[in-house]
């Protein structure tokens, strides 16, 4: 198992499908990753050399942020804007929708299980 930013990628998937167990990596900077170090695209993480890794791990270490230090700069952000007490800072605050979605239905996933309000009686 290959090693990477602190996470074991799998070893059967290709270089650019595994690349994005990384936290911070998506689809598109793994293919960007994969052109540079010019990987053919169906290369497999087991069939990678060692030195081969150390390129991958390196590249990401200098060019890209992720794992704890991307995760650290969301958190620090969404702080930030709770403490500037600001629209957005409210609704993290609050678990609801940030980015205006509506919330008379949906956002469940924000606002968490349905909580039953004491019903009419007759």
């Amino acid at each position: 198992m290959a090693r990477i930013a602190g996470v074991n990628i799998p070893t059967n998937k290709r270089v650019e499908i595994s690349l994005t167990y990384i936290y911070g990596i998506g689809r598109t900077k793994a293919k960007q990753i994969c052109e540079k170090l010019k990987f053919p695209p169906d290369r497999r993480v087991q069939n990678l050399t060692d030195s081969e890794v150390l390129q991958i791990r390196e590249m990401i270490d200098a060019e890209y942020k992720v794992e704890g230090d991307l995760r650290r700069e969301v958190s620090m952000n969404i702080k930030r804007l709770m403490d500037l007490a600001c629209y957005r800072g409210l609704r993290h605050r609050k678990g609801l929708p940030v980015r205006g979605q509506r919330t008379h239905t949906n956002a469940r996933t924000r606002k968490g299980k349905a909580k039953p309000i004491a019903g009419k009686k007759k």
